[in-house]
């Protein structure tokens, strides 16, 4: 078999029709079907079923597509990295990550990237938990992911820095005038719940962190981003939690930040399955100077279980600045 055999199949596979699949192809379909039966024949088996109304999977070819969806990826990934390690400035770079990551801290980075390369294409895949976007880059989806340092390291990994995760309220709040709160004094408020939350040890971040401050939340609403979810608590629905630089600087929301005492983070990493060159490591390079991490961790803090996506928890700053009141037509968060 060749890897235009399994390029052929792949592309049948997702256009669902041999007609669509020697138009994105360009190839007639015969020759099209000549490849495809040449490709079953090597295998041992029909791939396909041909329908009066299309195409569909033989269980022989469920069982093959994901190997030859990685072999393909992989060729492209390949072709990427070797134009890249020459000084290529043509080209492409997949960098997948967690909608939150994408939405609070890429587009500053994304934005510099194109000052700099112009003529390298981003093309961003998001994914909404951690464990969907470590199964992307083992799919060979990306040459590289930004998110929560993988449990099981795929390849490379390179650490970037720590994302901070806060509370919303908003202004006219009793809780607005302070900049810490402890878990236990939100025991008899509702909540806005996200399907991005972090999971920690199998369990949603927050109902294992409510859990050891001895009460379960209520949740009032549930929401698909945590975009909305900021944008509910800033109503005035419930509290939420949710990336600082989400709230800081893509919301834009009449809110206030509290920092949970002690305060939440979670290391973030960029990864990949194979070492980081050319512009995949111009990308890192990049984004450590836009996004820079935090401070030293404070020592003395308790760690919760280990899980997809570990969450430390840290004493906040006593340098934290006081929440500031509403004055005037509000342009963002404060804090």
């Amino acid at each position: 078999m060749s890897l235009r055999q399994m390029e052929y199949f792949v592309t049948v596979v997702h256009e669902a029709s041999f007609t669509r699949a020697a138009d994105a192809l360009h190839v007639t379909q015969p020759a099209l079907s000549h490849q495809i039966k040449a490709l079953e024949k090597s295998v041992g088996g029909a791939l396909l079923e041909r329908m009066p109304r299309g195409v569909r999977l033989t269980p022989m070819g469920r069982a093959f597509l994901p190997h030859a969806e990685l072999a393909v990826r992989s060729a492209a990934q390949a072709r990427r990295a070797a134009r890249a390690t020459a000084g290529a400035e043509g080209g492409e770079l997949h960098v997948a990550s967690l909608h939150s990551l994408a939405v609070g801290i890429l587009p500053d980075v994304f934005a510099r990237w194109r000052a700099v390369h112009p003529r390298v294409l981003l093309r961003l895949h998001e994914y909404a938990t951690a464990e969907a976007l470590e199964e992307a880059v083992e799919r060979g989806t990306a040459d590289l992911a930004f998110g929560p340092s993988p449990a099981e390291p795929p390849g490379t990994v390179v650490p970037v820095g720590e994302e901070e995760l806060v509370l919303v309220v908003p202004f006219d709040d009793r809780l607005a005038g302070r900049t810490a709160v402890r878990l236990p004094e939100l025991a008899d408020r509702v909540w806005v719940r996200c399907a991005l939350e972090p999971v920690v040890h199998g369990e949603r971040f927050l109902d294992w962190a409510c859990a050891q401050a001895g009460f379960t939340p209520e949740t009032a609403v549930w929401t698909e981003h945590s975009s909305t979810a900021v944008r509910m608590a800033a109503a005035g629905v419930g509290v939420c939690v949710a990336s600082a630089d989400v709230v800081r600087g893509a919301v834009g929301e009449d809110c206030v930040i509290l920092t949970p005492d002690p305060a939440w983070r979670r290391p973030l990493a960029v990864y990949a399955r194979v070492p980081l060159t050319g512009t995949a490591e111009a990308f890192v390079d990049l984004l450590r100077a836009t996004w820079p991490p935090p401070g030293p961790r404070t020592a003395g803090s308790p760690v919760p279980p280990s899980g997809p996506t570990p969450l430390t928890p840290r004493p906040p700053s006593p340098t934290a600045p006081p929440a500031r009141a509403r004055t005037g037509p509000p342009r963002a968060c404060h804090r």
